[in-house]
């Protein structure tokens, strides 16, 4: 007997609507925008988008499902490809079951054929829409899954242009747009992490959106591995967005009766342009339970040793360091690399998690008291995963690298992974780090993975990678669950490791190895698009870039930095006396609208080339800071004025100039005044004359 169900299913929030339709016996978007009128009914989108029969194509359009089937005649790639031994291939499974609550869609289908079960979970938090897919082997017979999409979304045909992202190491999250045509935008990334270049979310707008106006769609998937994003434009003008953890060959076999879930894919929409979905993604991180933490206090200014130290750790020297850095507002003091075996370089000690008793005799001890008596929490480094061939650990147990025997492991910052996929390794490693929490009063873990997963095999031979990356969330799911209160960053190498996959059991993200003021505009506000100000690590950095060589005032250093989760990682001894007081300044003045910062609504400007804008409004409109860094030379002999976002057109705001501390341009609005919320965002204010690498922030009070 056929079940019944009904003809469409709808979701709402506040801003968006998704409605899905039963075509052909299976679920598909039918409408996933702008919100609708409550009472417009699903019947009148099937009747606009109905089709006449096209020449030389089918009498009957293969539906563009949840999961696309080879079963089902779709001629776009499908969301699902698995078999047993070449058969059983061309799935077509039909909808048996529909739940349905107030913000959540689950639809069962069953393909009695060929022995799969697929359940699509569909749940609108907030404007967000999060969405899984979970394949059942329900056969006596193994299956072997090549790829298994997430639930595959459409887009209109008016969506126009991709806004991708790539990078590098040291320069991640870099936009780039393309023109959608027919075929297949196609973005891979087999590195293990969600790595430097290939950040596992794209934006979809029509053509000419930008931060205030016309349609835009962001995905992202929430996984920390290797990935596939695809965007396919069929011949038919139909188009869709697919987002699935990229497993490698032979990687995935189901067992009877055992199951898969897909990554979380997240894909939020909205009419008035790229800053509102922004908004829209920060707004559902900023409610996760996951999260509650970050709201429990102020998110504590970071002192990180590494620039100041690198190896060469010395205990007096820290001890001053930690004065320095407590001196100037410091609240958690971070140990970085170099404390423990054998690391006096990066060659050597990974794996070996015990303190060295050579750089650290009474252990670390004396360093944490004189922290804590300063008034700081204690955070160290941890590289987990990792181990160097020159250790202690690898020498016991060489077998518990990930590889690929007998090709030579790739040479890779002289070390090798740890295959979490052992269970002897994630308890050896849980172990090693929970000693170090129980016996040391440590607030928080800067937890990094500084190598790509190269050559991932795991202990039977078969690829590795995705049962690393879940091994990993094990881990750190146990260390959350034994020591709720700390916390733990993601690090990669800088951003090599950010996704909502990990950020449901981390608190930080690493932006950039680059603390290159100037370099970190671009690095944050890509980052920016898919993640809120106070996931993002954003640290002062020395006068002279390690890593870039530029040199750039504190004044810069502090503006770049204050706009995140604002540390410091440079030497405070080699500080003069005007930085000293430059950066202390820009500490407390951090402190004195981070609230605003790590709670307000974040709005990009659409500014002039060369220039870097933005604003981060209060919920209510009633204050907001805007941040205007001129980044090269200006062409004329003026800036173009710069219109603002957020504020309440109908309020009058007094304006002041807040950074930096000795504004040396001629401006005559620098002593302040008050103007009309709709003039500040509709005709814009003059900017003053300024150098490149001039940061200018002002503060608005309704």
């Amino acid at each position: 007997m056929t079940a019944t169900f009904s003809p469409a299913y709808r979701l709402d929030s506040a801003n968006v609507t998704l409605v899905v339709e039963v075509i052909a016996e299976a679920p598909t978007v039918r409408y996933w925008g702008p919100k609708l009128p409550d009472d417009l009914a699903p019947g009148e989108l099937s009747a606009l988008a109905a089709r006449a029969e096209a020449n030389a194509s089918p009498a009957v359009e293969a539906p563009l499902s949840l999961t696309p089937q080879a079963g089902q005649g779709f001629p776009g790639r499908p969301g699902l490809a698995a078999h047993r031994g070449g058969l059983n291939w061309a799935s077509y499974a039909r909808l048996t079951d529909v739940e349905q609550s107030a913000n959540r869609l689950v639809f069962t289908s069953w393909d009695e054929a060929h022995g799969i079960e697929l359940v699509h979970e569909l749940r609108l938090l907030g404007d967000v829409l999060a969405a899984t897919t979970a394949l059942i082997n329900r056969s006596a017979e193994p299956l072997q899954v090549d790829h298994l999409a997430a639930p595959v979304i459409p887009l209109p045909g008016f969506v126009r242009e991709i806004i991708g992202f790539e990078g590098r190491w040291s320069g991640e999250f870099q936009l780039q747009r393309h023109e959608l045509s027919m075929g297949t935008w196609l973005r891979e990334n087999r590195r293990g992490r969600t790595s430097h270049d290939a950040f596992p979310g794209l934006l979809a707008t029509e053509r000419d959106a930008n931060e205030t106006r016309g349609l835009a769609y962001g995905f992202h998937l929430g996984w920390s591995g290797n990935h596939r994003l695809s965007v396919e434009t069929l011949a038919d003008g139909r188009r869709s967005v697919a987002m699935e953890a990229l497993y490698l060959p032979g990687e995935i076999a189901l067992a009877p009766g055992v199951g898969l879930e897909t990554p979380t894919i997240y894909t939020t929409v909205s009419d008035a342009g790229l800053g509102a979905v922004s908004r829209q993604f920060h707004a559902y991180l900023r409610a996760r339970y996951e999260h509650r933490r970050l709201r429990a206090k102020p998110r504590p200014v970071h002192y990180n040793s590494w620039e100041a130290v690198y190896f060469d750790h010395d205990t007096a020297k820290l001890m001053a360091l930690a004065e320095r850095a407590a001196a100037v507002g410091v609240e958690r003091f971070v140990l970085d690399d170099g404390w423990f075996g054998s690391r006096r370089s990066d060659r050597a000690g990974l794996g070996d998690w015990q303190v060295s008793p050579a750089v650290y005799p009474e252990g670390l001890a004396p360093l944490i008291d004189k922290v804590r008596v300063l008034g700081m929490e204690f955070g160290l480094w941890v590289e987990p995963e990792m181990v160097n061939p020159d250790s202690d650990l690898f020498r016991a147990h060489p077998e518990w690298v990930l590889g690929t025997p007998p090709a030579p492991q790739i040479p890779f910052r002289h070390q090798l992974v740890l295959d979490f996929g052992r269970a002897e390794v994630r308890e050896r490693m849980y172990r090693d780090v929970a000693a170090l929490l129980q016996e040391y009063p440590i607030a928080y873990l800067k937890w990094d993975m500084n190598r790509d997963l190269s050559q991932p095999g795991g202990a039977d031979g078969r690829g590795g990678a995705t049962a690393h990356v879940e091994g990993l969330y094990a881990v750190l799911d146990q260390l959350r669950a034994e020591f709720p209160a700390v916390e733990i960053e993601s690090c990669a190498s800088g951003g090599g490791r950010a996704d909502f996959g990990v950020l449901a059991r981390t608190d930080r993200v690493w932006t950039s190895d680059s603390n290159d003021a100037l370099d970190r505009l671009s690095i944050q506000r890509g980052f920016s698009h898919f993640l809120p100000a106070e996931l993002m690590g954003a640290h002062v950095g020395p006068m002279r870039c390690h890593i870039t060589g530029r040199q750039l005032s504190m004044p810069l250093r502090v503006a770049t930095a204050l706009f995140g989760h604002m540390g410091i990682e440079a030497d405070l001894g080699e500080l003069d006396a005007q930085e000293t007081v430059d950066l202390a300044a820009g500490v407390a003045l951090h402190k004195a609208h981070r609230d605003l910062i790590h709670t307000g609504a974040l709005h990009r400007i659409d500014a002039a080339e060369g220039v870097n804008a933005f604003a981060i409004v209060a919920e209510d409109g009633s204050e907001a800071l805007v941040s205007y860094t001129m980044v090269e030379e200006q062409r004329g002999y003026f800036a173009e004025p710069l219109r603002l976002a957020g504020l309440d057109p109908a309020a009058d705001y007094e304006l002041s100039v807040v950074w930096p501390p000795r504004l040396k341009a001629a401006w005559p609005l620098k002593d302040g005044g008050r103007f009309r919320g709709a003039a500040l965002m509709q005709a814009g204010f003059q900017p003053p004359r300024l150098h490149p690498g001039t940061a200018l922030i002002l503060h608005l009070k309704r």
